[in-house]
């Protein structure tokens, strides 16, 4: 089976509004609605969890029910940051599912992410055991010398920038996350951090500029224009 475990868990403060960003609505429809029907077409897509903000998950239910999202089988309560907000998901579905079971871990205020995108990071996931969704970094880096100024470029050519979703077995995160714990590794960002962190590789998996993800006003004014440019 292929999960789709998408992250909820956060407040959103820099959208300066009182509702979570990922329950915004952009033209009548909450963000989180968007992420849910990508995962909700998707054929290979088997079941979805999502790590919900306390307070939110009987609005987020009424959602999934009023735009027949099926697929969303469980909802559960985020954690204290992002890394304990996904160990709570990962072992919801550790208890859920085989260890060999695909999870895909995905941004709720991710709402583009593509078909090609979830095709590309389950086909590289079963291959290679993980799948980071990645594009190239095309623009110039400069290392901080202090804060400042710099005197050091970073090779872009070196460098990926990451996205969601991530995948691995469920078997293989969940057991990365006890690691991390007894390791004392509680804040690390993402999935691919936490794995990197534990001394382990990750693989890559395309990913797309128009994979934004929600975190200012300002993305939900590109949010806005690509929907419009989809629409067309």
């Amino acid at each position: 089976m292929n999960i789709a475990l998408i992250l909820a868990g956060g407040s959103g403060h820099r959208m300066n509004h009182e509702i979570p960003k990922q329950f915004l609505n952009v033209n009548d429809k909450p963000v989180i609605i968007y992420t849910l029907e990508a995962f909700q077409r998707h054929p290979d897509i088997d079941e979805i969890g999502v790590v919900c903000i306390d307070g939110w998950h009987d609005i987020l239910k009424a959602y999934a029910r009023q735009y027949k999202i099926d697929k969303l089988t469980w909802v559960i309560s985020g954690g204290e940051n992002g890394q304990a907000s996904i160990r709570n998901g990962v072992f919801e579905a550790e208890k859920r599912y085989k260890p060999d079971d695909i999870i895909l871990i995905h941004d709720a205020i991710r709402p583009l992410v593509s078909e090609e995108i979830i095709s590309d990071c389950i086909v590289k996931c079963k291959r290679y055991g993980s799948a980071i969704v990645v594009t190239p970094c095309n623009t110039a880096v400069l290392r901080r010398t202090s804060e400042e100024f710099s005197s050091e470029v970073v090779p872009r050519d070196t460098l990926v920038m990451t996205q969601t979703p991530q995948a691995f077995p469920i078997g293989r995160l969940a057991n990365a996350h006890r690691r991390a714990l007894e390791l004392g590794i509680t804040n690390s960002v993402a999935s691919c951090t936490l794995m990197i962190e534990l001394g382990e590789q990750v693989y890559f998996s395309v990913g797309s500029e128009t994979n934004i993800k929600l975190t200012t006003p300002d993305d939900i004014k590109i949010f806005k224009a690509l929907l419009a440019l989809r629409d067309c």
